[in-house]
C-alpha cells in the first residue's frame, strides 16, 4: 500500500464516527444551543414556513406553547440518542401522534432542514462538518422512525369524545369525564392529546385516570397551570356537552406483572391519575408485584384523588399506599410529613425496584435526583417527558 493509499484509509476510517463519538458531538453542540432554547425554536419555526408555508396552517396562532413542546421534545431525543431501544419506540408514538396534524411524508425533509438550520446558527463555533454529520444521521433515525411508524397505521388519527361530567375540585382542579365514540386504544399509564372547542389547534397531552373501559369512557383530571392555555380553559369554561378531539396514545409507563422486582409509584399532584389507571389495570387478573405507592402534595387539600387510591389498596393485600404532604393543617396526622423526595428516600434507595414517578416537571426532577443520590439505579427509574400544558 502507497502512502497516499494509506493517508486516504485513515481518513475514511476518521470520517466514519464511532457511535460514541457521534452522540457526545450531539450532546455537546446541543449544550451550546439549550440556553438559546427560545430563540432556536424561533428560527426553527421561521424556517420550517418558509420551506413549507403550508405547515403554518397546521399550528395555533400563538406558538408560545408549540415552540416550548418542540425543545422538551428534543432535549428528550438528545437525551435518549444512545438508548435506540427506548428511543425508536417513543419515535414511534411520536410519528403516530403527528398524524393529528395533517403531517405529510414531504413536510420531514423541510423539518429536517430547518432543524439543522436552527441548531447550526445557534451553535457557533461547535459546529463543524462533523457535528453536521452526527444532527443529520440523527435526524434521519428521527423521521424515518416517525414517517415509518405513521404510514403504518391504519386506524383514525384522532378519536371524538363528548364532555359527559365537569367537577370542579377547588378553583384550580376539574375532573372531566369523556365518552368517546368508540374505545381510544391507549394502555394504563399512557397520555393522550386533546384539542377542546375551547382552544381549537392548541393540543394538550392528558393521561386518562382510569384503565381502559369497554364503553370508551375516560376520566381526565386537569389542573389549571400558570399560563396554560388548555388547562385553565378546560377548568373553568369546558362544559358537558362540549366535543374533545383524542388523538393516538402516548408513553411508556406502565407495571410489569410477574416481575422478579417489586414495583415503587411515586405520585405529585395530578400525577396520581396515570398511577390510578395502571393500578386499576393490574387488579385484574394474576402476577401483581408488591406495590408501594407514595402520593404526595403541599397540604391533604391537594391529595384529591387519595381515597380512591387507598380503596385500592384496602381491597389488594399486595398494594400499600402512603399518603404525604408537606404540611400537616388537619392535625389528624396519618400522613408522612415532608417533600415526596425526602420521604421516598427516608426509606431508602430502593434499588431492588421497578420505579415509576408522575407529577410537575419540578417534582420529578427533585425526586429522580434525590433518588439518584440516595443509590437508587438510573435505569430503574421510569418516567414521562410530557407532562406540562
Amino acid at each position: 500500500m502507497t502512502a497516499e493509499q494509506l493517508l486516504t484509509t485513515e481518513r475514511e476510517r476518521a470520517g466514519k464516527a464511532h457511535p460514541d463519538r457521534t452522540v457526545a458531538l450531539i450532546r455537546s453542540s446541543f449544550a451550546v444551543v439549550e440556553p438559546q432554547a427560545e430563540d432556536v425554536a424561533r428560527h426553527f419555526y421561521a424556517t420550517l414556513f418558509g420551506l413549507a408555508p403550508e405547515t403554518r396552517d397546521l399550528f395555533p396562532v400563538n406558538m408560545e406553547v408549540q415552540r416550548s413542546r418542540l425543545l422538551r421534545a428534543l432535549v428528550h431525543v438528545v437525551q435518549m440518542v444512545d438508548r435506540p431501544d427506548e428511543l425508536v419506540p417513543y419515535l414511534e408514538q411520536l410519528g403516530r401522534d403527528h398524524r393529528k396534524f395533517g403531517v405529510l411524508a414531504p413536510h420531514y425533509g423541510a423539518v429536517g432542514t430547518a432543524l439543522i438550520s436552527a441548531v447550526r446558527e445557534f451553535a457557533g463555533p461547535t459546529w463543524t462538518p462533523a457535528v453536521e454529520k452526527a444532527w443529520t444521521g440523527a435526524y434521519r433515525t428521527v423521521s424515518d422512525a416517525m414517517r415509518t411508524a405513521a404510514q403504518a397505521e391504519r386506524g383514525p388519527a384522532t378519536w371524538l369524545g363528548r364532555v359527559v361530567g365537569h367537577r370542579r375540585i377547588g378553583w384550580d382542579l376539574a375532573v372531566v369525564e369523556v365518552a368517546a365514540t368508540e374505545p381510544v386504544p391507549y394502555r394504563a399509564g399512557q397520555y393522550l392529546s386533546v384539542e377542546t372547542p375551547q382552544r381549537p389547534r392548541l393540543w394538550r397531552y392528558f393521561s386518562p385516570a382510569n384503565a381502559p373501559r369497554d364503553d370508551g369512557r375516560l376520566e381526565f383530571h386537569v389542573r389549571a397551570v400558570p399560563g396554560g392555555w388548555v388547562s385553565r380553559s378546560i377548568v373553568a369554561h369546558s362544559r358537558v356537552g362540549d366535543t374533545w378531539r383524542l388523538a393516538h396514545p402516548m408513553g411508556q409507563m406502565q407495571i410489569a406483572r410477574n416481575s422478579r422486582r417489586n414495583a415503587l409509584l411515586v405520585a405529585g399532584g395530578t400525577g396520581s391519575a396515570p398511577i390510578r389507571a395502571m393500578l386499576e389495570d393490574l387488579v385484574h387478573g394474576t402476577g401483581q408485584p408488591r406495590t408501594q405507592v407514595f402520593v404526595g402534595g403541599r397540604t391533604w387539600d391537594d391529595l384529591y384523588d387519595f381515597a380512591p387510591l387507598r380503596r385500592l389498596s384496602y381491597d389488594n393485600p399486595w398494594l400499600d399506599v402512603v399518603p404525604v404532604v408537606e404540611r400537616d393543617d388537619t392535625g389528624n396526622g396519618g400522613a408522612e410529613i415532608g417533600t415526596l423526595a425526602d420521604v421516598v428516600t427516608r426509606y431508602g434507595a430502593w434499588a431492588e425496584h421497578d420505579v415509576t414517578v408522575c407529577g410537575s416537571p419540578a417534582m420529578i426532577r427533585a425526586t429522580v435526583a434525590q433518588m439518584l443520590v440516595a443509590g437508587t439505579p438510573l435505569d430503574r427509574i421510569g418516567y414521562d417527558p410530557f407532562t406540562l400544558d
